[in-house]
């Protein structure tokens, strides 16, 4: 009935393989994952077709395991119009060489001047928007700023990207007129 080579499933498993060894009334087969298990004649079926194919071809497994490198190139042209956001960062170690010996209203200030002189610039060269880095410490420097802006008409703003700066940015946005 059975013989070397058959294809078998298992009647109360979902187990299929190749019968490898019969001896005494039990079946030795081999399960398309490699596992080698014993059963009896009766309690196996004979399969007439199988998807499993137990041959071994390493030049076969070693090509499917190379990866295919991509042939893509971006050919997309930016437009113009995609220029990254600007960046200031408004730490007090970034604007001066020496602040060892300033108090903390001249460093505040240093600070909030820097931004106007970006603010004023933005909207002098009609930049859409901008981003200012005043990182997170107690929130004086981003309530002063947040006054500061203010003062502006045609200014919005609000947290940057959460991501890329967390809490300790602001992104301005600069509404144009069509003049």
């Amino acid at each position: 009935m059975f013989k070397k080579g058959d294809f078998v499933a298992v009647i109360d498993d979902n187990l299929e393989g190749i019968i490898v060894d019969i001896k005494n009334n039990e079946a030795t087969m081999e399960t398309k994952d490699g596992f080698v298990l014993s059963y009896k004649l009766s309690e196996l079926v004979k399969i007439e077709s199988s998807e499993l194919d137990f041959s071994f071809n390493k030049s076969k497994i070693l090509n499917e395991k190379e990866t295919k490198k991509s042939n893509y190139i971006n050919t997309e042209k930016k437009s113009k119009k995609e220029q990254p956001i600007p960046e200031f960062d408004l730490h007090i170690e970034k604007l001066v060489k020496n602040h060892k010996m300033m108090n903390n209203f001249d460093i505040l200030t240093i600070q909030l001047e820097t931004a106007k002189r970006h603010i004023d610039f933005a909207i002098k060269n009609r930049i859409p928007k901008i981003i200012l880095i005043h990182g997170v410490g107690e929130g004086v420097l981003k309530s002063e700023l947040e006054f500061l802006f203010g003062r502006y008409d045609d200014v919005t703003f609000q947290d940057a990207s959460y991501q890329k700066y967390g809490v300790g940015a602001t992104e301005l946005y600069f509404k144009q007129n069509k003049n």
